[in-house]
């Protein structure tokens, strides 16, 4: 028999109603036994969010992430108990440690079934709390709303971050109390809150800068997050300035501008862009760990530089650095304010022009004729160029490690700012692009989205062909196709006498698998083929994808500066 109705909603709806009063659109998930009632109230509730069923629940939580890196709205995923719980982990730690907000809900056993071994039982508060900024488990209805508030709360200020909520069942049917369903709508969107610099601060870095001969800021992720592109464009203009980024911060400068020295660190940088960091008197760290990659464990820049560093997380600033002045503040108000700082003053020019096209000519020389190779099989360079010519400014591009990051990192040269490439750089695992790009396109549908994978990635994650045809989501997928997990096999070659073990593989025709799911497909083995085919790949109005058989990464140019060593 149905359970008598009350005018209090119960768990599920209210859970359903708060993500309506935080304007969630969109979600992402995979249902299973112990979200029956949450389903049913989705089911039968008039909410305006959109559902997207996902094949497991490890890519949902990865398009919740791209979701979220497009919009400035937290991503919202979700997933039943047991194995759901453990499926969608990937997903949260890498947005959490990309400072990116996602929701992940988890449904589980219900409270009066703990200890009694029900199946998929398992600690979910323990299984996420090294892993989220925040996370809990709702065990009283009661307090249901006030939880999503929180959780809402944690994502959105300070470093944002990925938090959990598990859901039981029992709580699911519990009563919720109508008056406590609201929301706090300055955490619809992120960053909010923003913390303020120390004026202090800004005017000892100001002091710095404006003396600078040499000075070269390298921009993490903290600029796009915060929106100071325009902040730091005006900052590098003044005191002409070269702006490098790491991989997660492209995008802080269009690449075509004239202070915008591109990507520098071991995964993406070259020579020349590395002489910049390594000559300069003083280095401005922008939103930046300053991690291993980024300075090729910590040898670039070298120690005994000054050091400004800017960043909303202040365990971050001084962690691998001696740091002359700390600016613990959001990057967008901290820019602000030393740029109102410099413009009374009449500071030195850091000839930032002349050494970053000095640089960019030098990493062309290398890039054109790699990019103009017609060898077999295909060089990835060549496949660079041609989406170069081939894709629109607004375009965004999600790639894969492996492959396709380093030589997009350095050779794509992105036309405009903004949040125009995304890849899983704080973990690095191996099928993020695909569901990353659907999550994408979700939240900005019209732009063109292209994925990027080696066949490696393609293998993790194939199943959400079907997915991408279901919805119709008019991405392009496009794979390295080279029979191995490549950086390993060139981490052997570089490092290991070329001892290759157990990293080959048999080539898949991935264009006959995403044929079958319904994805129309080519297969590129000749480089003139290239534009023709991506030209059509792109202008189709439902999914394509695109293999191309290519140069192994062990054999190739690939700018990683531990092979090249």
């Amino acid at each position: 028999m149905p359970e008598p109705r009350t005018n209090q909603p119960t768990g599920a709806e209210a859970m359903v109603q708060m993500l309506q009063a935080y304007d969630v659109q969109h979600m992402f998930g995979l249902c299973g036994d112990t979200t029956l009632p949450f389903y049913d109230a989705l089911a039968r509730m008039d909410h305006g969010i959109t559902h997207f069923l996902t094949r497991d629940e490890r890519h949902a939580a990865y398009m919740s992430d791209a979701y979220a890196r497009v919009t400035g709205k937290p991503g919202v995923c979700e997933g039943p108990s047991g194995g759901g719980a453990t499926y969608i982990l990937p997903g949260v730690v890498e947005a959490n440690d990309s400072s990116v907000p996602i929701l992940a809900i988890t449904t589980d056993v219900a409270t009066t079934s703990r200890g009694r071994y029900p199946l998929t039982e398992l600690d979910q508060t323990a299984l996420f709390r090294p892993l989220t900024k925040w996370n809990t488990s709702l065990d009283n209805a009661a307090r249901l709303p006030a939880a999503i508030r929180q959780a809402f709360r944690a994502m959105t200020t300070g470093r944002p971050g990925a938090v959990h909520l598990a859901l039981p069942f029992d709580t699911q049917k519990g009563a919720v109390d109508a008056a406590e369903i609201w929301a706090d709508p300055r955490h619809r969107t992120f960053p909010a809150e923003r913390a303020a610099p120390d004026p202090q601060a800004i005017r000892d870095a100001a002091d710095i800068l404006a003396g600078a001969t040499s000075a070269v800021a390298i921009c993490g992720g903290g600029p796009v997050l915060a929106g100071a592109e325009a902040q730091l464009q005006a900052l590098a203009e003044l005191l002409d300035l070269p702006i490098a980024t790491t991989v997660s911060g492209q995008g802080s400068l269009a690449e075509t501008h004239p202070q915008a020295l591109g990507v520098v660190g071991s995964n993406g940088g070259v020579p020349a862009t590395r002489a910049v960091i390594d000559d300069a008197d003083v280095i401005l760290f922008i939103g930046c760990r300053a991690g291993s990659v980024t300075t090729e464990r910590w040898r670039s820049p070298p120690k005994g530089k000054t050091i400004v560093h800017i960043d909303s997380d202040p365990m971050v600033i001084g962690a691998n650095y001696p740091t002359d002045v700390a600016i613990c503040a959001d990057a967008k108000l901290a820019l602000a304010a030393l740029l109102a700082d410099l413009q009374t003053r009449v500071p030195q020019l850091q000839n930032g022009r002349t050494r970053a096209a000095a640089a960019w000519q030098a990493k062309l020389a290398g890039f054109h004729p790699l990019a103009t190779s017609q060898d077999r099989p295909i060089r990835p360079e060549s496949v660079v160029a041609a989406l170069m010519d081939t894709l629109a400014d607004d375009a965004i591009i999600v790639a894969d490690p492996g492959t396709p990051c380093p030589y997009f990192s350095a050779h794509y040269r992105w036309r405009k700012p903004g949040r125009q490439f995304i890849t899983n750089r704080a973990h690095g695992a191996l099928g993020y692009a695909l569901a990353a790009a659907m999550g994408a396109h979700v939240g900005r549908p019209a732009a063109k989205t292209v994925a990027v994978m080696g066949d490696g990635s393609f293998g993790f994650c194939c199943g959400e062909f079907e997915t991408l045809t279901r919805y119709n989501i008019p991405i392009t997928a496009i794979v390295f196709s080279n029979a191995t997990f490549g950086w390993i096999k060139a981490g052997q070659n570089a490092g290991f006498g070329q001892r290759f073990y157990n990293v080959d593989f048999n080539r898949t025709d991935h264009a006959a698998v995403a044929r079958a799911f319904g994805v129309k497909s080519w297969t590129v083995t000749d480089p003139a083929s290239l534009i023709p085919v991506l030209k059509e790949a792109i202008t189709h109005p439902g999914p394509t994808l695109v293999d191309v058989i290519s140069q192994p990464l062990h054999e190739a140019a690939a700018p990683v500066s531990e092979w090249v060593a």
